[in-house]
């Protein structure tokens, strides 16, 4: 039998006469009179008053069970904020189970408190009803979740937590050997290599809700260690995987806010980064990247004497943003990597007002903003450089001057496609992967990787695809090489020979001789996702027992020092600390 017979939030008028028990923490305390006090009482359905004897001693966040009968409040005296707010609980008598000192800051979600003090104290904190309810969410987006994948036909398989070091991109947290002096275990970046071998053992769909960790600098859409959903499937195309993956966004979206995402768009990579300037575009508002190298084809403006002109309109930057404002945005498009910002007032008539309309042509003025679409008041902003930079450059103010607050606008996903294969050259020449070397390069493409040399290694696209929700990455995936005479062939261009192919792949190329399928998989993070779900710019909020953005955890002072001892037995020494 259980202490309580109701929790506090739940009660209603419909139980007015019943004799109920309801335990929790007290919320507030009001004296009514010489013999009565109101007590709030608080669980993690939300707030019961209680009438109790004014002697009593319950101080905020004493625990209690009370016990009384519902009834309704006197005229005039009804809460209409809270949803107990016609009724309390009288006649009652308490039961004191454990007293409590003054909690560290005030409960009560009015108040902005440090955050390295809500972590010091986090059990506190995971009282208030907004950790209440992001904890929740997160638990209702992995039920759904899990329920989307199982309904779709995957198994849900555990990997190991212990593994050895693989390059992924990210820095390894590793784990010493006390058995083998001197080697170390590594904590998994992704089960990536694990859920291809799940492939090859005919699993034919497998996912689970991963744990991952990355030794990678914090934000606030990055952890150390963070949850994905980690899935992958035989036999199927990309479609197949964006299919299963929507699927559960979906469910996971829909269990959160009742209402249920449409079909998500599409939208290629070369696109996202011409019309948005970010392989991650915010679609949610407008303010494109906009084409201008053939106006200032055959130009006498030095300025635009350059691969790729492209601008941006602010509609009434003009009106608002001075020219110190403009100064700083000039430079910050200097560190972003631009020489500098061509920028225009748009007066009366759609007119040009700028220090660069006298070096520029009738027809140049003219098309400008024409071609933005511009009126008078808003402000024009340019980029002349390569088209990578004025892409890079000119995407970085898009966000700087529009992006609205994450959780505004709605949920927009968009699934963004055919990522390119390699994302740079080296210095030697070789071309630079983009994702791991085991991503299928698209059909159309799988021959340019016999016949491509130097920069046309970079028009190569991928079979690779991301999905992204508010301008936030929530995961990627790819179609995985199964053929070994492609895998050589990456291999060879990314300069990996034969020996180290089989000291870091060995155990998945040596599987795949024993008959691969093809397959294809994805991960996104489940964190990122649960913020936006329960309204959270930071997925701090939605994880019980975050670290801070340096890296500590207040409440246990991790990372600590470990006994020499310790150390001793692992065969480990450390150096001192540089000056």
């Amino acid at each position: 039998m259980t202490m309580r017979t109701d929790y506090c939030g739940t009660l209603r008028a419909s139980d007015i006469g019943r004799t109920v028990t309801v335990c929790g923490w007290v919320d507030t305390r009001r004296v009514h009179s010489e013999h009565l006090a109101f007590i709030d009482l608080r669980d993690h359905t939300g707030i019961v008053q209680c009438v109790v004897d004014e002697k009593l001693d319950l101080r905020s966040e004493y625990v209690a069970a009370i016990t009384g009968v519902v009834r309704e409040r006197f005229e005039g005296k009804t809460n209409e904020n809270l949803e107990t707010g016609e009724i309390e609980i009288g006649d009652a008598s308490v039961e004191v189970l454990s007293v409590a000192e003054p909690p560290p800051f005030p409960m009560h979600e009015r108040t902005d408190v440090d955050e390295t003090l809500r972590l010091r104290h986090r059990y506190v904190d995971l009282r208030k009803p907004r950790m209440q309810r992001n904890l929740r969410t997160r638990a209702d987006v992995n039920s759904a979740i899990r329920g989307a994948m199982e309904r779709q036909g995957f198994v849900e398989i555990e990997t190991p937590m212990l593994i050895a070091s693989t390059p992924e991109g990210a820095r390894d947290f590793v784990v010493p050997s006390r058995l083998k002096p001197g080697s170390f275990y590594a904590l998994p970046q992704s089960p990536q290599m694990f859920k291809q071998l799940c492939m090859v053992g005919g699993i034919d769909r497998y996912y689970q809700i991963a744990r991952c960790l990355r030794d990678e600098d914090l934000r606030a859409d990055r952890q150390f260690e963070f949850m994905q959903l980690d899935m992958e499937a035989s036999f199927v195309t990309q479609a197949d995987v964006i299919e299963f993956v929507s699927e559960a966004v979906r469910d996971a979206a829909e269990a959160v806010t009742g209402d249920r995402p449409g079909e998500i768009p599409h939208m290629t990579w070369h696109e996202a980064m011409e019309r948005f300037g970010s392989d991650k575009p915010d679609v949610r508002f407008g303010m494109e990247l906009t084409e201008m190298t053939d106006i200032f084809e055959g130009t006498e403006a030095n300025v635009f004497k350059v691969d790729c002109v492209k601008g941006i309109l602010h509609e009434g930057g003009a009106k608002h943003m001075g020219r110190n404002a403009i100064d700083a945005l000039t430079d910050k498009c200097k560190r972003w990597g631009a020489k500098g910002l061509a920028w225009f007032r748009v007066g009366e008539g759609a007119q040009l007002d700028g220090a660069l309309t006298k070096f520029m042509s009738d027809a140049e003025i003219a098309a400008v903003p024409e071609r933005l679409g511009a009126a008078e008041g808003d402000l024009v902003l340019m980029i002349a450089a390569d088209r990578r930079t004025v892409n890079h450059v000119l995407g970085l103010l898009r966000l700087e001057l529009g992006r609205p607050p994450v959780t505004d606008g709605g949920l927009n996903f968009l699934w963004v496609t055919e990522f390119p294969l390699f994302e740079a050259l080296s210095d030697s020449g070789k071309p630079i992967p983009a994702h791991h070397p085991f991503t299928m390069p698209h059909e159309d493409d799988v021959e340019k990787l016999a016949t491509a040399s130097g920069e046309e290694f970079l028009d190569i696209r991928s079979q690779a695809y991301d999905l992204v929700l508010n301008g936030w990455e929530l995961g990627s995936g790819s179609v995985r090489i199964h053929r070994p005479e492609i895998q050589a062939r990456i291999f060879e261009l990314l300069g990996i020979g034969e020996e180290e192919a089989e000291l870091k792949f060995g155990f998945l190329l040596d599987a795949f001789r024993y008959g691969a399928p093809p397959h294809a998989g994805f991960a996104f993070g489940i964190d990122r996702l649960a913020a936006l779900l329960a309204g959270e710019e930071n997925i701090r909020e939605i994880i019980a027992f975050p670290k801070t953005q340096s890296g500590g955890d207040p409440l246990t002072n991790a990372p600590t020092p470990v006994d020499e001892g310790h150390l001793e037995e692992l065969g480990l020494r450390l150096l001192p600390p540089s000056t």
